[in-house]
Order: C-alpha cells, then structure tokens, then sequence
C-alpha cells in the first residue's frame, strides 16, 4: 500500500475541496492560535503550581466509600481549586450531578424569603429557569418568597451598567447573578475585562451583595477568572473545562468561606456540612482531569475557532466569528434550517469517537422547552468538554457546538460534518 500520498482527511474520507478549505483557514487563524497557545501555557503554570503547593502526592488518589470522613484527597482537591480560581475555599464534589445543580446550589444557599435576586445578563439558560421559578415548580425559589427581576444586556452585548446601578440604588439586592457563557442565545460570552468593569460599579453602589458567576464553558479560556476580579462565588461542572475529559461526573464552587459553607450545608446537611462525602475513586480523575484542562480547553478553543472559519467562507453567520475575543468554548453557527441542522448534528455523531452508529432526532429534554437535537458521542456521558453540538428545533436553527478533547480529532469530525451537511 503506497502511504507517501496518503493524509489524514483522504483516510478519513474527507473530500479535496473541504480538506482544502479546513487548511486554508488555518493559514488565516496562525496568530490567532499563538494567542490561545500563549494563555494555555500561562494557565498550566498556573495549575502546576497549585498541585506543587498543596504536595499533591499517590495518597490523594486513594477510595473512599461510605461517608467518606477523613478523605484527604478530598480535602486537597478543594485546596487545589481554592488557589487555582483565587479564592478562600472550594467545594469540588462528585456529589454534584451537573452545572445546573452546582448553580441551583448557590443559589438555594444564599438566597432566603424576601430575598432578591437579580440576573444582569438576561434570561438565565433554559435549565436554571425551574429553580428560580420563572418556569413554575412547586420547589422553586419564587414558592419559597424570593423575589426575582432581570435586566438584559445591551445591543452590543454589554452590561447595561446604567440601568444595573439604577435598580441598587432603588432596591435591596441579596445576589447578583452573572451568566459568563451565551446559554441558547447568539449573544457572545461575556469577557472578563467586561466582567472585571460590572463588578466594581455594583460593589460602589453595595458592597455587601453577593456577585455569582456561573462560570461553566468558560473556566481557563482567559487568564483571569471572575474570581480573579472581584466576584464573591463561581460555579461549574466537572464534565465541562476544568474535568479535563478525565472526570465521570460532579461539579464545583469556589468563593468566600463563609458563602461556601453555606452551599456545603446546602448540598449535604446542617452539621454534615463539607465533612462527608465519598468520592469512590473519583480522586485521581479529578485531579488528573484538572491537569490536563488547560490544553484541553486551548484544544476545544482552536477546534471552535477553525469551525467558525470554514463556515464563514461557506456564507454562514457565526458567533463569535473567527477573529473575536472569545470568553468561552462555545462556538454558534447559525443554519437557517432544520434540515441543516439535523445534518450537522448527524455529521457530529456520526464523527465520534463513541456511538458513531447512532443518528440523532430531536426529542424532548428535562429542563428546555423546546425540543432539543444533540450530537454526542463521548467518552463520558453528556461531558460537552468532549467535542459535542446540539440546539434547539426552532429558528434561526443554531447549532451550539463545543468541547474537542484533541485538535486532530476534532478537526476531522468538523471536516466530516460540514461535508455532510453540505453534500446533502
């Protein structure tokens, strides 16, 4: 068999004209790339140095089962997170079952009858809705009294600082929500400079209200995290970024000591606090996982990158397009059309690694109103560190894609979707 003339997009059945466009646009995207390799690098120091200065040894690695007392890999885990997010303590859990719940953690932690709390970022995702109640839940913090307002972003896709300092002045806000990434919205995800700015106008208005960060998509893709500037207590999962595709479940939150011993009560009970907790062998997963995000998350930030390019030169609308500060892993391509979308999707998964044999259709999920297509054949499952897509079945048909455990992969697949798409 003659291999001189072989390359990776011939084996992978890649046709001449999509090859092409997927190397031209790399060409174009070379400082662009540069850039990411430069944050990924100042992020692995950063993480290397918080394993070094918490003595991260083989004994954290070890099994806890039951309730897990005395589990000091658990407790390093937690040191490890405060010092690499900034802040005074981390609650890092396998207990935790997704984002969301991380999320509905802090909130059902911090906020009480009477309470309010404000989103300056818009309608929160779809998943988040049922715990605040806007979606109605017998459970929600509307049946528990707290109070809840909104205010959206502007047109340019920025805090709208004036109305923000507005409504603190005329009314007592217990937290402010911020939502870092774009959720089912074409809005790009919220920088930290822009983060860094909100954030002093509020706490020169109240300096005693709580600034949250639901941080999921967007942990390692700057140098600086929110906490790094001035928010109280973030939040994500640990089958998005900071898993770095090792973890098999569980979440995270990171913040002042006394707001996380609030959501440790929380998410166990009052006098079990942080004290319990089996993490079952889940230990080296998350710390290895941890290690290895930083160049996972530059890997996943390329891969969206270059997709954004080759759908650009193909006449699609992109958010954000391939040369925008980018806030997060999370890459939007508008489709216009059912049909497309459901190729793309198609084209996804058929370019898995996992469950390339499966064709998606959009179905129902718990959490989102409309029905929902998704393209994910991962390793573990649902990690959207892993390269995934999905979106809902309503116009203009965006495809949400993001995760890309390794930039060859990833880029075959997206390769393979595009041409699917395309040629059908």
């Amino acid at each position: 068999m003659e291999f001189e003339n072989l390359d990776g997009y011939t084996m992978y059945g890649i046709k001449e004209k999509y090859a092409k466009l997927a190397k031209d646009s790399e060409e174009k995207l070379k400082l662009v790339f540069d850039e990411i390799d430069d944050i990924a690098l100042y992020n692995q120091a950063k993480v290397l140095k918080a394993f070094q200065n918490n003595r991260i040894s083989e004994v954290h690695f070890k099994k806890t089962t039951g309730y897990g007392i005395t589990d000091y890999g658990r407790e390093k885990i937690d040191d490890t997170y405060a010092e690499i997010f900034n802040t005074q303590k981390a609650l890092v859990r396998i207990q935790f079952v997704c984002g969301t719940h991380t999320i509905a953690t802090v909130l059902q932690a911090l906020l009480m009858p009477n309470d309010t709390l404000l989103t300056i970022t818009g309608r929160p995702y779809d998943t988040i809705l049922e715990t605040i109640g806007i979606v109605d839940n017998p459970l929600s913090l509307k049946n528990y009294g707290v109070k809840y307002d909104e205010i959206d972003l502007t047109e340019d896709n920025d805090f709208d600082i004036p109305k923000i300092v507005d409504y603190l002045k005329n009314n007592k806000v217990k937290v402010v929500h911020i939502q870092r990434s774009r959720g089912y919205s074409l809005r790009n995800a919220l920088t930290i400079d822009k983060i860094e700015k909100v954030i002093k106008e509020i706490k020169a208005v109240d300096k005693d209200v709580i600034v949250m960060v639901d941080n999921c998509y967007g942990e390692f893709v700057e140098k600086r995290e929110p906490t790094d500037v001035g928010a109280d207590i973030l939040c994500g999962s640990l089958i998005k970024n900071p898993g770095g595709g090792l973890c098999e479940t569980g979440g995270y939150i990171c913040g002042r000591e006394d707001l996380i011993n609030l959501c440790a009560i929380r998410l166990t009970c009052p006098g079990i606090n942080a004290e319990e907790g089996a993490t079952l062998g889940q230990n080296k997963n998350i710390l290895q996982g941890l290690f290895m995000a930083p160049s996972t998350v530059k890997n996943a930030i390329k891969s969206a990158i270059l997709a954004a390019s080759m759908m650009e030169e193909l006449g699609f609308e992109t958010f954000p397009n391939a040369f925008e500060k980018r806030s997060d892993i999370v890459q939007v391509i508008k489709l216009e059309s059912p049909e497309k979308l459901e190729k793309f999707m198609q084209g996804v998964q058929a370019s898995s690694p996992v469950d390339s044999h499966v064709v998606p259709v959009a179905s129902e999920m718990a959490g989102y109103e409309d029905k929902i297509i998704m393209a994910a054949g991962s390793f573990v499952e649902g990690a959207t560190i892993e390269f995934g897509a999905d979106g809902p079945m309503r116009p203009p048909y965006v495809a949400y894609m993001q995760g890309g455990l390794t930039y060859e992969a990833t880029k075959l697949s997206i390769c393979f979707a595009i041409q699917k798409m395309m040629e059908n």
